[in-house]
């Protein structure tokens, strides 16, 4: 019996893009119709590899640096989360680009709650796994800032709980712009003492 459950839910590719400047101090990704996404993850792009050094996301179960699996391949935003980040920061839009974004897609409301676990299949197959919700950080504030000077410190609260999803690669293959998405959700309840953790989880930060 298939585990991951098939939903009428289609997200459609309006835009990819690339890190490709392994000197750049920032994270600003460029712009292009192809992806082709390896197990390593985007070809070309700064945070493909199986494997990275952890990060702050990860600092309570692993000292900064730690080698750990990769599943920061790609990070995923959506049009429709990006178009209320920038009203409420007072911008006409916000670019994909000072994300460091990897992918946008539109098509699915309230994406970054997607459930952790759930896929995102091509046409051809190719299929990435959501990670889990990504978190506004001071690097797309700074790209921000360099282009809007004194709009980059909205940037965080306005994005929280709209940042997007990170995202792994399950199957190879090629993702190109105007690409329809399936999306594909794990078949299991939400876990009973999620609420209770999370609010105890709070109490302690």
């Amino acid at each position: 019996m298939p585990a991951l459950m098939a939903t009428d839910i289609t997200a459609r590719i309006v835009w990819l893009g690339l890190v490709c400047d392994q000197g750049a101090q920032g994270i600003r990704s460029g712009s292009v119709e192809r992806i082709v996404a390896g197990y390593d993850g985007p070809k070309g792009d700064r945070h493909s590899g199986v494997i990275r050094p952890s990060c702050v996301r990860v600092k309570d179960m692993h000292k900064e640096g730690t080698e750990i699996r990769n599943v920061r391949q790609f990070s995923i935003v959506s049009a429709e989360e990006l178009s209320a980040v920038a009203k409420d920061m007072g911008l006409d839009r916000v670019d994909p680009v000072w994300l460091g974004a990897t992918m946008v897609i539109e098509g699915i409301e309230d994406f970054t709650h997607v459930p952790p676990s759930s896929r995102l299949q091509a046409p051809d197959g190719t299929t990435l796994v959501i990670d889990m919700q990504n978190r506004p950080c001071q690097f797309p504030a700074r790209e921000i800032e360099s282009d809007h000077p004194g709009r980059g410190k909205d940037f965080m609260p306005a994005a929280r709980g709209r940042r997007g999803v990170t995202a792994w690669v399950e199957r190879e293959g090629t993702l190109a712009v105007g690409d329809d998405l399936s999306l594909h959700i794990p078949d299991q309840r939400v876990w009973t003492h999620l609420d209770k953790t999370l609010s105890a989880t709070a109490r302690k930060a």
